[in-house]
């Protein structure tokens, strides 16, 4: 009882600052929203098209890029707004349809339509959108002033007899295709692999920097007079871990359900995603208790933060592991970061169950009781020394 009652005053402890509040619950969130807005793998790029002119060739050309599903077209008329707009990032590229499109095409005059991006900002997809449509259509005007010179009739005849028999002449089809499993992203929404590695990230780097506290506590001596106490040294140690495990297990639910409840993460088999944040919680306790008893100063305790980010990104919590070279994703596995996202990574985008995981959950259960046994033994020894 002694223990939980150590236990939850360490909690209030630490969830009593401000500052510890924004860090252990908003700005995970923030960040994973910021992620999946950016890299998303649902994520359809937006391509504007200021449209200056009305005619029906220009009205087609709209009509061609909006029949493409990788893009989505944003029609304007005002260039300024567009470029602004290219600018601040919500277009990725633009088209410019200038005015009098259509009848200088019809008058067999040649036609510049603008193409609008910020070097080396946008996406296969768009040039892909783009390109077709406007081949497609300058196609068709070809072979419709073709047969005009040829007496076969007025270019509005002879252009709406070539768009009638494009469809019937031979063509090349390319087919886009991702390199392994076709279904491996199937399912994956644009948030869930974030909300995953930045639980992980930020589990483990606010529970060291919660070890400061533990640091303050050995060096006003709060141990050493509740020792004093008819209070063992093993009830100290498991309400200190209690505590601790308590502020990572409480940081890495909200952020379950938070990222569940605002933007549709689908964490896979329960009782595997459950096994793997509660084994990361305590692998993040072991990490603080033994961090908080062996530093001597908060100053040192301080400079965890940037080791706890530089071991998150081992092991793939900022970038995936999968494009990691053999070499790197073999050395990643020293972290227990690397096993835990392997097996968030089974469990999201590849539906694994929990007898799937067991080695992953193994690993993390040999870190969490390493780490819990020596962070135990350390501040026992300055209880007792």
């Amino acid at each position: 009882m002694k223990a939980f009652v150590i236990g939850f005053t360490e909690l209030r402890r630490l969830t009593r600052d401000r500052t510890n509040l924004f860090f252990l619950f908003i700005f995970p969130i923030i960040l994973i929203l910021l992620l999946g807005a950016s890299f998303g793998g649902s994520f359809v790029p937006k391509l504007g098209v200021a449209q200056l002119d009305e005619g029906d060739l220009a009205e087609e050309l709209v009509s061609a890029l909006k029949q493409d599903q990788s893009v989505e077209v944003v029609t304007q008329d005002d260039i300024d707004a567009m470029l602004s707009d290219i600018e601040r990032g919500i277009f990725e590229a633009g088209v410019i349809i200038p005015a009098g499109y259509s009848s200088s095409i019809e008058g067999g005059e040649h036609v510049d339509a603008s193409f609008v991006a910020k070097p080396g900002d946008f996406s296969a997809a768009i040039r892909s959108a783009v390109d077709s449509a406007v081949g497609q259509q300058s196609g068709q005007v070809r072979a419709a002033l073709i047969t005009a010179d040829e007496g076969g009739g007025d270019f509005e005849s002879t252009y709406a007899t070539a768009s009638e028999v494009a469809d019937s002449f031979p063509g090349t089809d390319v087919t886009f295709t991702l390199a392994g499993s076709e279904d491996e992203f199937a399912g994956v929404g644009r948030f869930d692999t974030g909300a995953s590695t930045q639980l992980l990230l930020f589990t483990f780097v606010n529970s060291l920097a919660g070890s400061v506290a533990l640091v303050q506590t050995r060096r006003q001596g709060l141990l050493r007079r509740m020792l004093g106490t008819p209070i063992s040294s093993t009830t100290i140690l498991f309400g200190e871990g209690l505590g601790r495990f308590l502020v990572a297990l409480l940081q890495s639910l909200f952020i379950v359900f938070a990222a569940a409840l605002l933007f549709g993460v689908g964490w896979g088999n329960p009782l595997g995603a459950g096994a793997v944040v509660t084994l990361f919680a305590l692998v993040s306790t072991g990490a603080a208790m033994l961090a908080g008893a062996v530093l001597q100063n908060e100053q040192q305790a301080g400079a965890l933060v940037p080791f706890g980010l530089a071991l998150a990104a081992l092991g793939g919590s900022m970038v995936p592991l999968e494009v990691f070279p053999d070499t790197m994703r073999a050395i990643s596995r020293v972290t227990p970061h690397s096993w835990a996202n392997d097996a968030f990574d089974q469990l999201i985008r590849h539906g694994a169950g929990l007898g799937e995981i067991l080695p992953q959950l193994g690993a993390l259960a040999l870190f969490a009781g390493a780490l819990l046994a020596a962070g135990s033994f350390f501040l026992r020894r300055t209880l007792t020394t």
